[in-house]
């Protein structure tokens, strides 16, 4: 596991470095590896656009017979009041143009959420190969 604290554009240039080069240690095919990346992107520039920053944890996952990629945001901010409508196409609280969240559900096979917390908000999505 590698941890990334987030506060502004550098650092989301950094986690997604960090993404490529371990993407590589999972048996995913060329499109897959530059899919996930965009959606670490996505997730990492979240946190500085909505949250002020935040941390990102990226992970290679190996489970029984599987293999895969993790990542987890964490950040103290005004937390996603309404997750489904976060996550529908075109909708932003941002001026931009609401594809972030959803682009990040389609390319990853889980993608959860910590609706339960005081304050801030809680993202882990997967891939598995």
């Amino acid at each position: 596991m590698v941890e990334f604290v987030v506060t502004d554009g550098r650092d989301v240039k950094n986690v997604v470095e960090g993404a490529q080069a371990m993407l590589r240690e999972v048996p995913f095919g060329r499109a897959e590896r530059f899919l996930v990346a965009t959606a670490v992107s996505e997730l990492a520039r979240n946190l500085v656009v909505h949250a002020g920053g935040g941390v990102v944890r990226l992970s290679v996952l190996e489970e029984q017979d599987r293999r895969g990629f993790e990542v987890v945001t964490e950040d103290e901010g005004p937390g996603i009041a309404d997750w489904p409508l976060a996550l529908t196409e075109g909708y932003s609280t941002a001026n931009s143009l609401g594809l972030g969240l959803p682009g990040v559900q389609r390319i990853m096979d889980e993608l959860d959420f910590d609706e339960n917390r005081l304050v801030g908000t809680r993202i882990v999505a997967r891939k598995w190969v």
